[in-house]
């Protein structure tokens, strides 16, 4: 063999040795220098009060309830609390009961926490401009204790129309649609899945409404027709009377008296008020 290509060779392996050797220790060594030349950003975290498991609607806290966790300010939601100690005297100094079901690692709020009075309030469920009106029901009107807090139903009107009592003019109209019931009896539990022969059940209505609930259980018997979760349509809904549902039977426009009943007026204009007139199939306000 040449001489020239033994030292061709040799030459080949010792640049191959040298290349390794830079890859096996020259190149970490300055990558780690260069790593350590960035610093990690910090991120700035602030102590949340967070529920350390699910708590119950109406159930009292106790500081096993509660733990306490650091997370990014600009995650934080606003009104938290910061210290376990500022939950556990939120209740006027005392502990609070949740007015709404709060789930573990869900922070806890003092919108959805009980204040003067340490107890879950129907109050606290209530819409802004909307009010609770309660209404008389049965285990049949009430649907059979299936309408539970947080569904919703409409309510229809059953009355007489005749004036003679042998014999009755029935008719059935729909007084208010869509409507979120807040309570049953004494249950205003949203998680509720129990049903129960009812006597009352409390709805989440508007000021109007209130009114022809009030004038409507006067005037006959009230009952609840249940929604399907999510249907929100609001349906035309025409009286109905015995003649749709029976032939032969008396037809109530006909045999009606026409009845008009109002309010006592009164002189300030500010009052609002609602004219029923029998026979024409709902409430009127003056003018209408």
């Amino acid at each position: 063999m040449r001489v020239g290509t033994m030292v061709s060779l040799g030459a080949s392996a010792a640049l191959g040795l040298g290349a390794l050797f830079v890859a096996k220790v020259a190149l970490p060594a300055h990558s780690n220098v260069a790593v350590a030349a960035t610093p990690a950003p910090v991120v700035s975290g602030v102590p949340v009060v967070v529920a350390a498991k699910d708590i119950k609607y109406g159930e009292r806290l106790a500081a096993d309830h509660l733990k306490l966790v650091q997370i990014p300010r600009d995650a934080a939601p606003a009104g938290a609390f910061t210290t376990i100690d500022q939950v556990l005297a939120q209740d006027d100094g005392g502990a609070p009961v949740a007015l709404s079901p709060i789930l573990a690692r869900e922070p806890l709020l003092p919108t959805k926490l009980s204040g003067p009075g340490a107890r879950p309030s129907v109050a606290a469920e209530i819409g802004p401009g909307m009010r609770a009106y309660t209404i008389g029901v049965s285990d049949v009107s009430g649907v059979g204790g299936h309408a539970l807090p947080g569904d919703r139903v409409d309510v229809v009107l059953m009355r007489n129309l005749s004036d003679d009592n042998t014999h009755k003019i029935l008719q059935a109209e729909v007084v208010i649609q869509n409507v979120r019931v807040l309570g049953v009896d004494l249950n205003a539990d949203p998680t509720s899945n129990k049903p129960e022969a009812p006597s009352t059940a409390t709805l989440e209505v508007s000021v109007r409404d209130a009114q022809k609930l009030a004038v409507a259980a006067n005037l006959g018997s009230l009952s609840l027709a249940l929604r399907a979760l999510g249907q929100a349509e609001v349906e035309p809904a025409a009286p109905i009377g015995a003649r749709e549902v029976v032939v032969g039977a008396p037809r109530a426009a006909a045999a009606a008296t026409v009845r008009p009943w109002r309010a006592p007026q009164s002189s300030g204009s500010s009052r609002s008020l609602i004219t029923i007139v029998e026979g024409e199939g709902g409430a009127k306000h003056p003018g209408e």
